[in-house]
């Protein structure tokens, strides 16, 4: 499995967890929350290269 996989997966069950924790709207902040934070942390040159990426895994 790849790293990117694996990161998912911990991803999923850390979210689910949380969820079960506490109510859903703070899982929710947290599941949603953490990856739009941690784009915004990115340098537009790492922005870019980001989204060219994701383009031609789409096939566009």
């Amino acid at each position: 499995m790849s790293t990117g996989g694996k990161i998912a997966i911990g991803g999923v069950v850390a979210g689910l967890f949380l969820w079960w924790l506490t109510n859903f709207w703070i899982a929710a902040l947290v599941i949603f929350g953490v990856p739009a934070a941690a784009y915004l942390l990115l340098d537009p040159s790492q922005r870019r290269r980001l989204r060219r990426v994701s383009r031609k895994e789409l096939g566009s």
